[in-house]
């Protein structure tokens, strides 16, 4: 029995030794995170990062992320790791969010890019593989994105995915899976899941290539038997001699005759479209030739979105090919400080309302003692302010 806890342990590690980590990153090397992460230039007036944990956090230090800082700006920014393909492998990416501003239109997703992306001019028109996250504006738009590029098309998710619009920290998932099926977690709970093909519209897509390819193989295999059928064809009328004898003159065969020019418009004999195509649909895999979530080149991640009012912190950006590892991850990061986060804004908020009512009972007693001017100056700059 006393064996139970060293096999678990072996079983975790091997678990880790087995994810591939594309991307990992926690900026918890101070403005290191400037060497890894490029800021576009492609617009002079696109809005800069800071690392910061905010004004209330869980952990100072684990709580430091890219936080934007000017209001009314578009921003982009971006960072590289070693190029890769998901093809026949899931797809993770996650990463943390906090709105501590309490957002009142702007985005706070992620952008997933081809390795060739241009950092440096990275932009709104720069072509992406995924955009995942959630988006905020007014009452109207609260929703997570979740868009992929597939056939030179943006797709977006027909479903409505539903995003968190507190000031809290949260934690956004999207994992892509290679028997088509997806699943969308906030907080590391699934809000939404089901099929690629269908939650994106793409049956039609798939319908077109599938109908465009066999007519393709359809034309050719009836090229290739209108040849035969071009030359020759069998005497239908043909009888067997009385005088054959089977035993020493083999079986009996009707003799071929030439046959007229194949003409336009003309079916071959002894073959049918439908038999046809029922039977190469059994010796090939159609599906597999539609990659509606793998992409090839995948070699960068990046922020590039527009924001009324500054102040998102993004985090803990991760993306690999197991669900285990990343949903460990998560709760070593985002889970080990969301309490305590929450617990410094309570703290926060208790000493504001303390704040407030002192300032209201000092206010009340300059005006009984005839401080009534300078009570009225402060409520003035307060409200110009």
């Amino acid at each position: 029995m006393a064996v139970a806890p060293v096999q678990l342990w072996a079983v975790c590690v091997l678990r880790v030794a087995l994810a591939t980590v594309y991307f990992q990153e926690e900026f918890l090397d101070g403005e290191r995170w400037r060497n890894r992460w490029v800021q576009s230039t492609n617009d002079s007036q696109f809005g800069h990062f800071r690392l910061s944990s905010g004004k209330f956090y869980g952990h100072k230090e684990k709580d430091k992320g890219l936080q934007t800082t000017q209001n009314g700006r578009f921003y982009a920014i971006s960072a590289r790791f070693k190029p890769f393909s998901n093809k026949g492998k899931t797809l993770v990416v996650q990463y943390t969010v906090k709105h501590e501003q309490k957002m009142d239109c702007g985005g706070g997703y992620v952008k997933i890019f081809p390795a060739d992306v241009d950092q440096k001019n990275l932009n709104g028109k720069s072509q992406y593989y995924i955009m995942f996250g959630p988006d905020i504006c007014g009452f109207d738009i609260k929703k997570v994105h979740v868009i992929l590029h597939f056939k030179n098309q943006y797709h977006s998710n027909k479903k409505s995915i539903r995003c968190k619009v507190d000031g809290f920290t949260h934690l956004y998932a999207l994992v892509l899976r290679p028997d088509l099926t997806y699943e969308v977690k906030i907080d590391g709970q699934s809000i939404e899941s089901g099929d690629i093909e269908y939650d994106w519209n793409l049956t039609s897509l798939k319908k077109m290539e599938k109908s465009s390819a066999e007519s393709k193989d359809w034309d050719q295999a009836k090229d290739d038997k209108s040849q035969d059928w071009e030359k020759h064809f069998l005497d239908a009328s043909a009888s067997k001699p009385s005088d054959w004898n089977s035993e020493l003159d083999g079986d009996w065969q009707a003799p071929m005759l030439q046959k007229p020019p194949y003409q336009d418009g003309l079916k071959p004999e002894g073959i049918d479209k439908d038999v046809w195509l029922h039977q190469k649909l059994k010796n090939t895999h159609y599906l597999t030739e539609y990659d509606l979530s793998e992409f090839e080149n995948i070699g960068a991640i990046g922020l590039e979105l527009w924001q009324v009012r500054s102040g998102t912190i993004f985090d803990n950006f991760l993306i690999t090919d197991d669900e285990e590892y990343a949903e460990n991850f998560g709760k070593a990061t985002w889970g080990e400080t969301k309490g305590p986060e929450r617990e410094m804004d309570a703290i926060q908020a208790k000493e504001e309302v303390k704040k407030a009512r002192e300032e209201d009972e000092e206010e009340l007693l300059m005006g009984r003692f005839g401080g009534h001017n300078k009570g009225f100056q402060r409520f003035h700059r307060r409200d110009e302010f």
